[in-house]
């Protein structure tokens, strides 16, 4: 489990990233990269790295379902994801 500081700081980078996307598409479309420099580093989406929405895990994850793949067997083990079974043969 990821410590919560860092969980935060990866909530904050997407706000960023939000809240800055028009902005950030009008100075690439005007070519003013004098601008887009003096946005903050963490309103680019480059520096965003995909988490696990519950434990935010970096590492194994699954975007279709938005968690790591420990999380994902976890929750299909319990029935907890809808038209997921174990598979058996």
């Amino acid at each position: 489990m990821a410590r919560e500081s860092v969980k935060a700081r990866e909530r904050k980078r997407e706000r960023l990233v939000a809240k800055f996307a028009a902005k950030r598409a009008a100075l690439k479309e005007a070519g003013d990269w004098e601008g887009l420099d003096k946005l903050p580093r963490n309103s680019s989406p480059v520096r965003l790295h995909n988490r696990c929405k519950l434990t935010g895990r970096p590492k194994g994850y699954m975007r279709k379902f938005g968690i790591s793949r420990v999380t994902f067997r976890e929750m299909a083990s319990d029935g907890k994801i809808p038209g997921v079974t174990k598979a058996s043969w």
